[in-house]
């Protein structure tokens, strides 16, 4: 019976600890697939998605699943620390619990105790130790327990330093493409020739953003469960707009800035890939039509009128059909998991952004710079791109 308390003991150690050391310390993808925290995520996650797919009102119930991600974290680091204590206690029971308890509460709940005491160095003194083996127990477990501490404080700023470089080039996405995002108004508002520059910059820096948030999210995946500030933002959100630009100008759109969506495009469906993976390893989502074929046409039509030079024809169709075929399953899954819609194409008809208010403040700036004859030119063009830009 002591055999089998000893192995026990061992295995649970050995079962936190590596789980511990891959999550907090390893800067890789943890493996195994019955790890504490893999099966403590699952375990809570399924029951708060469930009890969120209940709330009808879509500001409470992004609250709600905005709470999972930070308290699972809390939660997970106090199962790591009880697997710790009922496994030294079990190393502690295993030897005969060499123990003088002046209060004499059991032998398994003094090795409870001790374990506790120990683990998190208090130091009462109320129990002793009386063999050799169990003082030295005692010792291994306050130095991992000082470990442990200190491994946790390190991993808590990591984390949240991560997820705020996230958070800050999505909201800086908003002025950029639109809240949600979406690919049609990030083209238009990086229309002309000074657009086009601003266009490639805003790709090399998402293509370094998707790089770090592979990087980070695959190391930490708890951050994946950390929501934006506001409803109608999100990571994925905001990495789906990006791959669906990149795939507007890779397939139908002629000029510079289609070689750096490339990159873009190669980088950001590496990370829809892998995390999907993480989440969903053998599951492919499916959803909606994104973009129906009559709305393909009303885009490139937008798109032209803004200044665009697109490719003609039905192969460019094709093609954003076989590029969208190459993230849209994995992101669908994605959403479904994570419970993160996916942004359209383009955004809402009649829908009046910030953008749309201060560019009419600067039209009419530049517009008082014109002669009379100019000004009226420039007023039938704005009127009949209205005309083609309402769905």
């Amino acid at each position: 019976m002591r055999i089998l308390t000893l192995i026990l003991g061992v295995i649970c150690l050995a079962e936190v600890l590596t789980d511990a050391f891959q999550t907090i310390i390893l800067p890789r993808r943890a493996s195994g697939k019955f790890r504490v925290s893999k099966l403590f995520t699952t375990a809570t996650w399924i029951p708060w998605r469930g009890i969120a797919s209940r709330m009808r009102d879509t500001r409470r119930r992004e609250s709600f699943l905005s709470y999972f991600g930070p308290l699972s974290l809390l939660l997970l680091v106090v199962v790591w620390a009880a697997g710790l204590i009922v496994g030294f206690a079990l190393l502690d029971h295993a030897i005969g619990s060499p123990f003088t308890d002046t209060h004499s509460i059991g032998p398994w709940e003094t090795d409870l105790y001790v374990s506790g005491t120990t683990l998190f160095t208090l130091g009462l003194g109320d129990v002793v130790p009386l063999t050799v083996l169990s003082r030295f127990f005692i010792a291994l477990e306050a130095g991992t327990g000082l470990a442990f501490v200190a491994g946790v404080i390190g991993y808590l700023p990591v984390l949240y330093s991560a997820f705020s470089r996230r958070e800050v080039s999505i909201i800086l996405l908003d002025a950029r493409a639109g809240s949600p995002p979406t690919a049609l108004e990030l083209l238009r508002r990086h229309a002309g020739p000074a657009g086009a520059l601003a266009l490639q910059t805003l790709l090399v820096e998402w293509e370094r953003w998707s790089a770090e948030l592979l990087e980070s999210h695959i190391s930490y995946p708890q951050l994946c469960f950390f929501r934006s500030q506001h409803d109608n933002q999100s990571w994925l959100s905001a990495l789906v707009a990006i791959l669906d630009t990149c795939a507007l100008l890779i397939a139908t759109v002629e000029g510079d800035a289609a070689r750096q969506a490339q990159l873009t495009f190669i980088m950001a469906r590496h990370a829809v890939l892998d995390l999907a993976h993480i989440f969903s390893p053998k599951g492919i989502g499916t959803g909606p039509d994104r973009l129906p074929p009559d709305s393909v046409q009303n885009i490139c039509q937008q798109l032209a009128d803004a200044g665009f030079t697109l490719c003609a024809g039905n192969a460019s169709l094709d093609r954003l059909r076989e590029l969208r075929g190459m993230y849209e399953p994995q992101a669908f899954q994605l959403g479904r998991v994570l419970m993160q819609g996916l942004p359209p194409f383009y955004p809402e008809a009649g829908k009046r952004s910030n953008w749309t208010t201060i560019a009419g403040l600067r039209s009419q700036t530049e517009a008082s710079l014109l002669s009379p004859e100019q000004r009226n030119a420039v007023a039938v063009t704005e009127a009949a791109t209205e005309e083609t830009h309402s769905f």
